[in-house]
């Protein structure tokens, strides 16, 4: 339900109607992870914690025990995210960004271990039916913002893609960017 009205408030401050962007993501797949990051007075050794953006549109996580240990990276430096009582952070992933043809931006976030506290966290991630043809939305291209990804296939097209490229930053999704020489080739 709270995945529902984020993608409606998202959908309708994008002018389209409330419930479109939600339809996207209807009848998807929704998967839950838990992570249990130890703590680790090292944590310059650790290997395995790569800044990443989640593939999924959506990702709704609770820190459980409000240990700080969550970065996200704005205009090139990490800031941390400090856990609040009874919060979810929310992130776009790189299916939104797709869909909303980078209006809404994947978020690049990096575990951070603590040296002193265990940290323990849930995210469940919302991702549109594996035969969802994805592709931006077609009200969202106009002249000011030309479509920016090259033709994907569907979700499990880039499922595929995805889960065969190294998982760091947004290397994947910038692989199904277009840059102006394949914008001026599809004219």
């Amino acid at each position: 339900e709270l995945s529902k009205k984020i993608f409606n408030i998202m959908g309708e401050a994008l002018g389209l109607k409330g419930e479109d962007l939600c339809e996207v993501f209807d009848g998807g797949e929704q998967a839950m992870a838990m992570y249990y990051y130890p703590k680790c007075p090292q944590e310059d050794v650790v290997m395995g914690l790569n800044p990443h953006t989640d593939l999924a549109g959506l990702t709704i996580l609770s820190q459980l025990n409000e240990v700080e240990g969550l970065h996200i990276k704005k205009d090139g430096a990490w800031i941390p995210i400090t856990p609040l009582p009874n919060a979810f952070v929310i992130n776009v992933g790189d299916m939104l960004e797709i869909v909303t043809n980078e209006i809404y931006k994947g978020v690049e976030h990096r575990p951070v271990l603590n040296p002193n506290k265990e940290r323990l966290s849930i995210a469940t991630f919302f991702k549109p039916k594996r035969d969802y043809y994805l592709s931006p939305a077609s009200s969202l291209i106009t002249p000011q913002n030309p479509v920016k990804f090259k033709q994907i296939g569907t979700v499990a097209d880039y499922f595929k893609g995805y889960f065969s490229h190294k998982l760091v930053g947004k290397s994947y999704l910038d692989t199904m960017r277009l840059n102006s020489n394949d914008e001026e080739n599809t004219d």
